[in-house]
């Protein structure tokens, strides 16, 4: 389905949308596809200002525009052990009135996909993949369940997820999984602001707070690495216990928070990129059963023990962690995915009081992904995801942001390689930071050609 809200895996981290029209094309004998796709739409909160918010002078808050996405897909097998694949996706949308704290009237996406898979023997099986993404909505520019900010942001804004996986089952019963995955961020907006901190200093100047950019807060490498061992405990359950490490670097090099006295030309209590550096030990316990053919769920549950290395003055603690999923094929070309997560994740939120900042967020999330074929050319995909976001420290410690995130998409296939395409997104921002929470809502109308 293609849509203007890419659809979330809990399975598939750094997956980003590419349209399944492609993939439906009706000719099996071609490993390649292309597709192009054309529509209109409305967006009544482009820049996603906060409800209380002005819009800034020459601006407005929502604008129609249209949208051009041509896209590619290949795959090709050159032996039954071997896959490839390559898909590339290209968004242009032009809005009629400029996004505030837009450059101009046009957003341009790019996403491009790999991967590879190599059976060595029945035993032993690994996997290699990369996701590369320059865009601009906070859904495509995430590796993982969780939402690091839930703001669009304007620039060529960049997000790449590479992973390597290995698979060997040295007995029928027991099997390891090994994995490393990379995520990379680099945001466009860099450069730190002040704002009037409401005292002076000892000679009666003014002294201004540090207002952060995205690239001091968010600019950053996850280095992560897991093992598993599984274990056949009856003929539709196994079991599993796993470790996981994880090292997040922040790359902003740039102050995120500080009071500055300009007058006496210094910075006082600066907290800069690299404090939120931390590292994080996971270890779980789960399973996963075939409850029917069609019927598959999985849990993982643990706790993560959490080093802020580069904070002396924040203790190492532990956090719940879980993974848990439920798919089911209940119909053809029909299907419904739950899933729920728990673990930390980046924040855009600092927090500064006093020295003391926000290091990250415990973020829950719960996401629905339903994909309906009503008659054999109608098909309907609804989405749902909710994020409860717990900040970590500073002056929002303990505070709660909530995300809802709804997405409706409505296809007609015409002909199997035309279809017609209507949809509708809400996102909604409840939060109990000052000037923070906000509505959007979008429609649109399209049409994509493949062969």
């Amino acid at each position: 389905m293609k849509r203007i809200v890419a659809s979330v895996s809990l399975a598939a981290l750094g997956a980003s949308a590419l349209p399944n029209a492609i993939a439906q094309s009706s000719d099996n004998s071609k490993n390649w596809s292309v597709a192009a796709t054309l529509r209109g739409f409305y967006d009544d909160n482009t820049a996603t200002l906060p409800n209380d918010s002005a819009v800034p002078t020459g601006y407005k808050r929502g604008s129609f525009g249209f949208e051009f996405s041509p896209s590619g897909l290949w795959n090709w097998s050159p032996q039954e052990q071997t896959t490839f694949n390559l898909g590339v996706l290209y968004s242009l949308k032009y809005y009629i009135d400029k996004p505030p704290f837009s450059a101009d009237h046009v957003d341009q996406a790019f996403t491009f996909n790999a991967g590879i898979s190599h059976a060595f023997s029945e035993e032993l099986k690994v996997r290699v993949s990369d996701s590369f993404v320059i865009g601009q909505e906070p859904d495509m520019l995430r590796a993982g369940n969780s939402f690091s900010t839930f703001q669009r942001i304007p620039g060529d804004n960049i997000r790449n997820y590479g992973s390597v996986a290995l698979d060997w089952l040295p007995t029928p019963k027991f099997g390891l999984s090994f994995g490393y995955d990379n995520s990379y961020y680099d945001y466009k907006q860099a450069g730190v602001g002040f704002q009037p901190a409401g005292f002076t200093d000892f000679f009666g100047s003014p002294v201004y707070n540090i207002i952060p950019s995205l690239s001091g807060t968010l600019d950053r490498i996850e280095n992560r690495a897991h093992v598993e061992g599984l274990y056949q405990l009856l003929p539709e359950t196994k079991v599993l216990l796993g470790y996981q490490f994880t090292d997040y670097s922040y790359t902003g090099d740039e102050l995120i928070g500080g009071y500055f006295d300009p007058f006496l030309g210094e910075v006082f209590s600066p907290v800069f990129s690299k404090m939120r550096n931390i590292r994080e030990h996971t270890v779980y316990a789960g399973a996963i059963h075939n409850f029917l053919p069609e019927l598959t769920g999985s849990i993982r549950a643990g706790g993560s023990y959490i080093d802020y290395y580069n904070d002396p003055n924040t203790a190492a603690n532990w956090s719940p962690y879980a993974l848990a999923s439920l798919k089911s094929a209940y119909a053809k070309e029909s299907s419904v995915e739950l899933g729920f997560s728990y673990d930390i994740t980046a924040s855009d939120v600092v927090g500064f009081s006093n020295g003391t900042f926000t290091q990250n967020a415990e973020a829950a999330v719960v996401f629905l992904n339903v994909v309906h074929r009503i008659t054999p050319a109608l098909f309907a995909n609804l989405m749902f995801q909710f994020q409860n976001n717990l900040y970590k420290g500073g002056s929002f410690d303990n505070v709660n942001d909530q995300y809802f995130l709804v997405g409706l998409d409505m296809e007609y296939r015409f002909l199997p390689n035309l279809s017609a395409h209507a949809g509708y997104n809400y996102d909604n921002l409840d939060s109990s930071i000052n000037n923070r929470g906000y509505d959007r809502n979008r429609v649109y109308i399209g049409i994509t050609a493949s062969y």
